[in-house]
């Protein structure tokens, strides 16, 4: 799962009228002074008076200083007229200046370190907890800057040093507790909200372990939370579930500390909010992309899966199934991470006849999308190819397994005539890949065995081979009408069994032992007894 891009901060826009149109000079008194334009003259002398420096140490030095001599001024005029602002107002002023000042050290992330060996780094997060909300605004601003994506790179270095000082001065707990005394009915603090976001994804980006430090430090998880189920649709909204799936889309550890945030509950109502109903906005599609996301990355731990049946997640997405609206495909995606090896999700699809609104889709009956047709289409097939052999891998025995059996021999057999017809697509591809790979050692351009079946695993052998384990399911049923079909279907495309036991056979080699290695034997074992029965 890819993380969406950050749009622009919609604050961004707000003067950008003004920006664009400038009132032309007036007549200018360039007539009146011999042809001689005097405001050219006196930006001139300005420009002389004030020339831009330089970034060198020796800078970098400069405005530290001159920073650290204004914070310390400002904390000496609070202290001494703690109950007259009027008396630090100027102090206030001037530390604003220097904040503003020391982003010109964006321009030179080679300093970093210094910045950090100055010791300048504990002084400007500790400014996150000014009692002036303005200056711990314009500290965001400057952190926002420093870490920027487009500053950063190519300075990997500098930036873990920047981002490492940074964690050690508590600046994550100090960005989410500030991010917790901000409102949105505020247009200045809704957009510092966005900018504190902004901050630590750059943190993130930098160093990846944030994105379980931040969580395990700070109240973040609990704030985006209470931010999605805002019913209002606006940037921070989508900005909020964005940050969400970052955090959950590579740390099992984050996805049970939101399961335990009674966060399942949480985005089942949040995307609740599109079961009858289409975003209105792009920006608001890729707000509801973003929660489908995070939703999926919190179904991969168990207990996950089980408070997502709990709270009837398996209803509401076939709910949204019967919808067809634009969530269709993500709730079939919600779906087969739901029910990938967990049967207690598979029992209750088909207890609340869930059968009857998979195979329409599974048969090629797909609603419309305004995304790439030929993509979109691809995708749901192999979520739907997934979620039918999980069916099969959870409803062993009993009347569900009746059920499941006999959408297959309903109607002449057609779900396994669309099974073939998906067989023989996916093994072509795979084929083709092959024969790449074939014309590239006669080029010398050698691929390793790994690489070679990652090729392919990208060219569709993974549902490939989902598609001959659900034949393998098939076939041991021992149902006559369903191996008649079978053999007919093999015979008719010139194939035989053998054709997919090898491709059992190549998923049996490599079932992995990421579940452990009890798990694997199991697994390995379940492919091996459909080889043996074709």
């Amino acid at each position: 799962m890819e993380a969406a891009k950050r749009k622009r901060n919609p604050a961004e826009y707000e003067d950008d009228e003004y920006d664009t149109f400038k009132p032309p000079p007036p007549p200018s008194s360039a007539a009146a002074n011999g042809g001689i334009d005097l405001s050219l003259l006196e930006a001139l002398e300005k420009s002389q008076q004030n020339p831009v420096e330089v970034l060198d140490i020796k800078t970098v030095k400069k405005l530290v200083l001159a920073f650290e001599r204004r914070l310390k001024e400002n904390i000496a005029a609070r202290l001494k007229y703690p109950d007259q602002p009027e008396k630090f107002a100027d102090s206030e002023v001037e530390l604003h200046e220097e904040i503003e000042k020391l982003k010109i050290l964006a321009g030179g992330p080679e300093f970093y370190p210094e910045l950090v060996n100055l010791g300048t780094i504990a002084s400007i997060t500790s400014l996150l907890n000014h009692e002036n909300a303005d200056i711990a605004i314009d500290v965001v601003g400057l952190l926002q800057d420093l870490t920027d994506e487009d500053v950063l790179d190519d300075n990997d270095e500098p930036a873990q040093i920047l981002v490492d000082s940074l964690v050690e001065n508590n600046a994550l707990e100090l960005l989410v507790q500030l991010l917790g005394k901000m409102s949105d009915s505020d247009p200045d603090e809704s957009a510092a909200i966005y900018s504190i976001l902004t901050t630590v994804e750059n943190f993130i980006e930098v160093k990846p372990s944030v994105a379980e430090l931040v969580c395990e430090r700070t109240k973040l998880m609990k704030w985006l939370l209470t931010r999605i189920k805002v019913r209002e649709f606006d940037g921070n909204k989508q900005y909020a579930s964005e940050i969400l799936a970052i955090l959950l889309q590579s740390s099992t550890v984050n996805q049970k500390r939101l399961g335990q945030l009674n966060g399942v509950d949480a985005l089942l109502q949040a995307v609740a909010m599109y079961k009858s109903k289409d975003p209105k906005t792009p920006d608001e599609e890729e707000m509801v992309e973003n929660l489908f996301d995070a939703l999926c990355c919190l179904l991969m731990p168990l207990e996950n899966k089980e408070k997502f049946v709990k709270s009837e997640g398996v209803e509401l997405m076939i709910i949204i199934m019967n919808q067809k609206k634009m969530c269709y495909g993500s709730a079939i995606r919600a779906l087969d991470f739901a029910m990938t090896n967990y049967p207690p999700a598979c029992e209750r699809f088909v207890d609340v006849m869930g059968l009857k609104t998979a195979f329409p889709a599974f048969m090629g009956k797909l609603p419309l999308s305004k995304k790439n047709k030929k993509r979109y289409k691809e995708e749901l097939e192999e979520r739907l190819v997934s979620l039918v052999a999980s069916l099969f891998g959870g409803i062993l025995r009993g009347s569900r397994r009746d059920r499941l059996l006999s959408k297959f021999v309903e109607n002449e057999c057609e779900k396994i005539d669309r099974l073939m017809e998906l067989y023989m697509r996916y093994s072509n591809r795979v084929k083709l890949e092959s024969e790449r790979f074939d014309q590239l050692e006669l080029d010398d351009l050698e691929m390793d065995e790994d690489e070679k079946y990652n090729r392919k695993l990208e060219a569709g052998l993974y549902t490939l081979q989902l598609i001959a384990v659900i034949l393998g399911h098939l076939w041991t049923s021992e149902h006559p009408r369903i191996r008649a079909r079978i053999d007919l279907l093999l015979k008719q495309q010139k194939l035989s069994k053998q054709d997919v036991k090898d491709i059992l056979q190549e998923y049996h080699d490599n079932i992995g032992d990421l579940e452990g290695p009890e798990e694997k034997e199991r697994g390995q074992s379940k492919i091996q007894r459909f080889i043996s029965s074709f």
